[in-house]
Protein backbone atom coordinates (compact mmCIF):
# COMPACT_ATOMS: atom_id res chain seq x y z
CA UNK A 1 0.00 0.00 0.00
CA UNK A 2 1.34 3.70 -0.93
CA UNK A 3 1.00 6.60 0.38
CA UNK A 4 -1.46 8.84 -2.66
CA UNK A 5 0.09 12.11 -3.13
CA UNK A 6 -1.10 14.87 -5.22
CA UNK A 7 0.37 17.72 -6.12
CA UNK A 8 -1.99 20.59 -8.24
CA UNK A 9 0.20 22.41 -10.32
CA UNK A 10 -1.43 25.12 -13.29
CA UNK A 11 0.18 28.07 -15.38
CA UNK A 12 2.79 30.02 -13.59
CA UNK A 13 2.90 27.92 -10.74
CA UNK A 14 6.53 28.25 -9.01
CA UNK A 15 9.01 24.93 -9.78
CA UNK A 16 10.56 25.27 -6.46
CA UNK A 17 7.20 24.76 -4.91
CA UNK A 18 6.60 21.78 -6.68
CA UNK A 19 10.50 20.48 -6.46
CA UNK A 20 10.55 20.91 -2.52
CA UNK A 21 7.50 18.53 -1.88
CA UNK A 22 8.20 15.90 -4.77
CA UNK A 23 12.17 15.90 -4.13
CA UNK A 24 11.60 15.84 -0.41
CA UNK A 25 8.75 12.81 -0.96
CA UNK A 26 11.01 11.21 -3.38
CA UNK A 27 13.96 10.93 -0.91
CA UNK A 28 11.87 9.69 2.12
CA UNK A 29 11.67 6.98 -0.70
CA UNK A 30 14.97 6.37 -1.31
CA UNK A 31 15.89 6.26 2.22
CA UNK A 32 12.99 3.67 3.21
CA UNK A 33 10.07 5.13 3.46
CA UNK A 34 7.34 2.41 4.49
CA UNK A 35 4.67 2.78 3.06
CA UNK A 36 6.47 4.80 0.23
CA UNK A 37 4.97 7.85 -1.25
CA UNK A 38 3.64 7.55 -4.78
CA UNK A 39 3.30 11.11 -5.89
CA UNK A 40 1.79 12.40 -8.34
CA UNK A 41 2.01 16.18 -10.13
CA UNK A 42 -1.84 16.76 -11.89
CA UNK A 43 -2.73 19.78 -13.93
CA UNK A 44 -6.09 20.91 -15.59
CA UNK A 45 -6.13 18.75 -18.77
CA UNK A 46 -2.84 17.36 -17.67
CA UNK A 47 -1.70 19.92 -19.77
CA UNK A 48 2.37 20.49 -19.35
CA UNK A 49 2.94 23.22 -16.57
CA UNK A 50 4.59 26.68 -17.97
CA UNK A 51 7.16 27.76 -15.20
CA UNK A 52 9.43 30.80 -15.29
CA UNK A 53 12.01 30.99 -16.36
CA UNK A 54 10.64 29.57 -20.09
CA UNK A 55 10.56 26.03 -18.48
CA UNK A 56 7.84 23.47 -18.91
CA UNK A 57 6.76 20.90 -16.30
CA UNK A 58 5.22 17.76 -17.80
CA UNK A 59 3.10 15.94 -15.19
CA UNK A 60 1.16 12.86 -14.86
CA UNK A 61 -2.52 13.33 -15.64
CA UNK A 62 -5.19 15.64 -15.51
CA UNK A 63 -6.67 16.92 -12.24
CA UNK A 64 -10.59 16.39 -13.50
CA UNK A 65 -9.35 12.40 -14.26
CA UNK A 66 -8.32 11.70 -10.35
CA UNK A 67 -10.78 9.88 -8.23
CA UNK A 68 -11.14 8.67 -4.72
CA UNK A 69 -9.36 8.41 -1.54
CA UNK A 70 -5.81 10.30 -1.53
CA UNK A 71 -3.56 9.97 1.55
CA UNK A 72 -2.14 14.54 0.80
CA UNK A 73 -3.62 16.70 -1.69
CA UNK A 74 -0.78 19.77 -1.98
CA UNK A 75 -1.69 23.13 -3.79
CA UNK A 76 1.53 24.22 -5.38
CA UNK A 77 1.82 28.62 -5.40
CA UNK A 78 3.18 30.80 -8.31
CA UNK A 79 2.58 33.91 -9.98
CA UNK A 80 -1.07 31.73 -11.62
CA UNK A 81 -2.12 31.65 -8.40
CA UNK A 82 -4.77 34.34 -8.70
CA UNK A 83 -5.78 32.83 -11.83
CA UNK A 84 -6.08 29.08 -10.98
CA UNK A 85 -8.03 30.81 -7.73
CA UNK A 86 -10.53 32.54 -10.37
CA UNK A 87 -11.13 29.05 -12.63
CA UNK A 88 -14.14 27.54 -11.19
CA UNK A 89 -12.82 24.55 -12.72
CA UNK A 90 -9.60 24.30 -10.78
CA UNK A 91 -11.34 25.72 -7.47
CA UNK A 92 -14.40 22.62 -7.13
CA UNK A 93 -11.85 20.40 -8.20
CA UNK A 94 -9.36 20.86 -5.39
CA UNK A 95 -12.69 21.01 -3.31
CA UNK A 96 -13.70 17.65 -4.85
CA UNK A 97 -10.59 15.87 -4.06
CA UNK A 98 -9.61 17.36 -0.74
CA UNK A 99 -12.92 15.86 0.63
CA UNK A 100 -11.61 12.60 -0.23
CA UNK A 101 -8.26 13.36 1.36
CA UNK A 102 -6.58 12.50 4.74
CA UNK A 103 -4.64 15.86 4.76
CA UNK A 104 -4.49 18.90 2.58
CA UNK A 105 -1.77 21.17 2.52
CA UNK A 106 -0.63 24.32 0.01
CA UNK A 107 2.68 25.86 -0.37
CA UNK A 108 2.60 29.79 -0.78
CA UNK A 109 0.11 31.58 -2.74
CA UNK A 110 -1.48 28.29 -3.70
CA UNK A 111 -3.15 29.07 -0.19
CA UNK A 112 -5.28 31.63 -2.11
CA UNK A 113 -6.75 28.45 -4.12
CA UNK A 114 -7.39 26.85 -0.64
CA UNK A 115 -9.29 29.87 0.58
CA UNK A 116 -11.38 29.84 -2.51
CA UNK A 117 -12.71 26.42 -2.54
CA UNK A 118 -13.51 27.63 1.33
CA UNK A 119 -11.18 24.98 2.89
CA UNK A 120 -9.70 27.30 4.91
CA UNK A 121 -12.45 29.30 6.08
CA UNK A 122 -12.64 29.36 9.96
CA UNK A 123 -9.49 28.28 10.35
CA UNK A 124 -5.41 29.96 10.77
CA UNK A 125 -3.01 29.96 7.45
CA UNK A 126 -0.40 31.24 5.75
CA UNK A 127 1.15 32.27 3.10
CA UNK A 128 4.14 33.89 1.67
CA UNK A 129 4.25 37.47 3.46
CA UNK A 130 4.31 39.80 0.51
CA UNK A 131 0.49 38.25 -0.29
CA UNK A 132 -0.44 37.88 3.42
CA UNK A 133 -2.80 41.24 3.40
CA UNK A 134 -3.78 40.28 -0.35
CA UNK A 135 -5.39 36.66 0.85
CA UNK A 136 -6.63 38.76 4.04
CA UNK A 137 -8.86 41.11 2.29
CA UNK A 138 -10.03 38.38 -0.30
CA UNK A 139 -10.98 35.95 2.51
CA UNK A 140 -12.18 37.69 5.36
CA UNK A 141 -13.34 34.33 7.30
CA UNK A 142 -9.52 33.10 7.38
CA UNK A 143 -7.32 34.09 10.08
CA UNK A 144 -4.29 34.86 8.03
CA UNK A 145 -1.08 34.98 10.20
CA UNK A 146 2.04 36.50 7.68
CA UNK A 147 4.67 35.44 10.54
CA UNK A 148 4.88 31.48 10.63
CA UNK A 149 6.81 29.46 7.98
CA UNK A 150 3.84 27.07 8.30
CA UNK A 151 0.94 26.18 9.74
CA UNK A 152 -1.12 23.07 10.63
CA UNK A 153 -4.86 23.71 11.41
CA UNK A 154 -6.42 20.64 11.78
CA UNK A 155 -5.97 18.63 9.02
CA UNK A 156 -5.16 21.78 6.73
CA UNK A 157 -1.70 22.96 6.38
CA UNK A 158 -0.21 26.12 4.95
CA UNK A 159 3.22 27.20 4.39
CA UNK A 160 5.14 30.17 3.86
CA UNK A 161 7.24 31.55 0.34
CA UNK A 162 8.87 28.62 -1.85
CA UNK A 163 11.85 26.93 0.75
CA UNK A 164 9.41 26.66 3.80
CA UNK A 165 7.41 23.60 1.71
CA UNK A 166 10.47 21.68 2.35
CA UNK A 167 10.07 22.16 6.03
CA UNK A 168 6.17 21.49 5.80
CA UNK A 169 6.86 18.61 3.78
CA UNK A 170 9.79 16.94 6.38
CA UNK A 171 7.03 17.46 8.74
CA UNK A 172 4.68 15.00 7.15
CA UNK A 173 8.04 12.71 7.00
CA UNK A 174 8.33 12.65 10.27
CA UNK A 175 4.56 12.81 11.19
CA UNK A 176 3.99 9.44 9.08
CA UNK A 177 7.29 7.29 9.34
CA UNK A 178 9.14 9.06 12.98
CA UNK A 179 11.95 11.69 13.57
CA UNK A 180 15.02 9.10 12.50
CA UNK A 181 13.48 8.96 8.67
CA UNK A 182 13.51 12.33 8.57
CA UNK A 183 16.63 13.46 10.08
CA UNK A 184 18.14 11.38 7.54
CA UNK A 185 15.76 12.76 4.40
CA UNK A 186 17.29 16.40 6.19
CA UNK A 187 20.93 14.86 5.96
CA UNK A 188 20.59 13.77 2.13
CA UNK A 189 18.96 17.41 1.38
CA UNK A 190 21.45 19.84 2.61
CA UNK A 191 18.98 21.28 5.27
CA UNK A 192 18.04 21.48 8.88
CA UNK A 193 15.10 18.78 10.59
CA UNK A 194 13.64 21.01 11.03
CA UNK A 195 12.69 24.34 11.21
CA UNK A 196 9.73 24.49 13.50
CA UNK A 197 6.26 26.37 11.97
CA UNK A 198 6.55 29.00 14.28
CA UNK A 199 9.88 30.49 13.35
CA UNK A 200 9.80 33.54 11.51
CA UNK A 201 9.46 33.67 7.81
CA UNK A 202 11.43 37.01 7.58
CA UNK A 203 14.17 38.39 10.14
CA UNK A 204 14.09 41.99 11.26
CA UNK A 205 17.50 42.31 10.45
CA UNK A 206 17.59 41.85 6.86
CA UNK A 207 13.10 42.43 5.89
CA UNK A 208 13.55 44.80 3.15
CA UNK A 209 13.63 48.00 2.25
CA UNK A 210 14.21 49.85 5.35
CA UNK A 211 11.86 51.40 7.40
CA UNK A 212 11.20 54.81 5.17
CA UNK A 213 10.59 57.02 8.19
CA UNK A 214 13.57 58.58 9.20
CA UNK A 215 12.28 58.26 13.16
CA UNK A 216 11.48 54.57 13.07
CA UNK A 217 14.72 53.75 11.05
CA UNK A 218 16.83 55.68 13.38
CA UNK A 219 15.08 53.54 16.73
CA UNK A 220 15.41 50.14 14.51
CA UNK A 221 18.86 50.67 14.22
CA UNK A 222 19.79 51.66 17.81
CA UNK A 223 17.54 48.48 18.50
CA UNK A 224 19.68 46.59 16.70
CA UNK A 225 23.18 47.75 17.81
CA UNK A 226 21.89 47.95 21.59
CA UNK A 227 19.99 45.10 22.35
CA UNK A 228 21.66 44.85 26.63
CA UNK A 229 20.36 48.24 26.91
CA UNK A 230 16.75 50.01 28.16
CA UNK A 231 15.22 49.33 25.37
CA UNK A 232 11.70 50.76 27.25
CA UNK A 233 8.90 52.80 25.07
CA UNK A 234 10.47 55.84 27.02
CA UNK A 235 13.92 55.45 26.22
CA UNK A 236 12.90 55.00 22.77
CA UNK A 237 10.70 57.48 22.47
CA UNK A 238 13.05 59.83 24.32
CA UNK A 239 15.99 59.43 21.43
CA UNK A 240 13.87 59.79 18.85
CA UNK A 241 12.64 63.24 20.36
CA UNK A 242 9.30 62.34 20.16
CA UNK A 243 6.05 60.99 22.32
CA UNK A 244 5.58 57.19 23.42
CA UNK A 245 2.06 57.43 21.72
CA UNK A 246 3.28 58.92 18.61
CA UNK A 247 6.34 56.46 18.28
CA UNK A 248 4.38 53.36 18.71
CA UNK A 249 1.84 54.95 15.90
CA UNK A 250 4.34 55.23 13.64
CA UNK A 251 6.15 51.53 14.23
CA UNK A 252 2.69 50.37 13.56
CA UNK A 253 2.25 52.47 10.19
CA UNK A 254 5.38 51.35 8.39
CA UNK A 255 6.01 48.14 10.36
CA UNK A 256 2.97 46.05 11.27
CA UNK A 257 3.83 46.55 14.97
CA UNK A 258 4.61 48.28 18.31
CA UNK A 259 8.40 49.32 19.43
CA UNK A 260 8.24 46.61 22.38
CA UNK A 261 7.09 43.89 19.70
CA UNK A 262 10.16 44.74 17.52
CA UNK A 263 12.52 44.89 20.37
CA UNK A 264 11.17 41.50 21.63
CA UNK A 265 11.67 39.97 18.09
CA UNK A 266 15.05 41.48 17.75
CA UNK A 267 15.99 40.25 21.13
CA UNK A 268 14.85 36.93 20.17
CA UNK A 269 16.43 36.40 16.89
CA UNK A 270 19.98 37.76 18.07
CA UNK A 271 19.41 35.36 20.99
CA UNK A 272 18.41 32.07 18.47
CA UNK A 273 21.68 33.15 16.11
CA UNK A 274 23.84 33.04 19.35
CA UNK A 275 22.77 29.40 20.37
CA UNK A 276 23.35 28.40 17.06
CA UNK A 277 26.71 29.85 16.54
CA UNK A 278 28.19 30.03 19.64
CA UNK A 279 28.30 27.54 23.16
CA UNK A 280 27.87 30.55 25.29
CA UNK A 281 26.27 29.03 28.10
CA UNK A 282 22.24 30.46 28.79
CA UNK A 283 22.81 33.34 31.24
CA UNK A 284 25.48 34.82 28.96
CA UNK A 285 23.15 34.85 25.90
CA UNK A 286 20.47 36.37 27.63
CA UNK A 287 22.71 39.04 29.18
CA UNK A 288 23.92 39.92 25.95
CA UNK A 289 20.35 39.98 24.17
CA UNK A 290 19.08 41.84 26.72
CA UNK A 291 16.77 39.64 28.54
CA UNK A 292 17.11 39.86 32.32
CA UNK A 293 17.13 36.51 33.24
CA UNK A 294 17.20 32.80 31.72
CA UNK A 295 13.77 32.35 32.53
CA UNK A 296 12.36 35.14 30.62
CA UNK A 297 15.08 33.86 27.53
CA UNK A 298 13.37 30.56 27.93
CA UNK A 299 10.06 31.76 27.34
CA UNK A 300 10.94 34.42 24.23
CA UNK A 301 12.66 31.53 22.13
CA UNK A 302 9.95 28.94 23.29
CA UNK A 303 7.10 31.43 22.13
CA UNK A 304 8.96 32.08 18.69
CA UNK A 305 9.89 28.53 17.68
CA UNK A 306 8.17 26.02 19.46
CA UNK A 307 11.18 25.09 21.44
CA UNK A 308 13.38 25.86 24.59
CA UNK A 309 17.11 27.48 23.77
CA UNK A 310 18.76 24.28 25.23
CA UNK A 311 16.62 21.89 22.17
CA UNK A 312 16.89 24.90 19.72
CA UNK A 313 20.69 24.27 20.12
CA UNK A 314 20.08 20.38 20.19
CA UNK A 315 18.39 20.56 17.43
CA UNK A 316 20.99 22.78 15.44
CA UNK A 317 24.13 21.08 16.51
CA UNK A 318 22.37 18.03 15.29
CA UNK A 319 22.18 18.71 11.99
CA UNK A 320 25.02 20.62 11.27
Amino acid sequence: MERDVLVVAYDDAELLDIACVTTTLATANDRGADPPYAVRLLSPGGRPVPCRPGLHLDVHGALEHRVGAIDTLVVAGGFGHERAAADDVVVAHVRRLARDARRVASVCTGASVLAAAGLLDGRRATTHWYFAGDLARAHPAVTVDPDPIFVRDGDVATSAGVTSALDLTLSFVEEDHGPALARGVARSLVTYLQRPGTQAQMSVHVAAPPPANDVVRTVVDHVAGHLDDDLGAAALAGRAGVSERHLTRLFRAHLGRTPAEHVRRARTEAAAHLLATTDLPLPRVAARCGFGTTETLRTAVLRAYGRTPTEHRRALLTNR
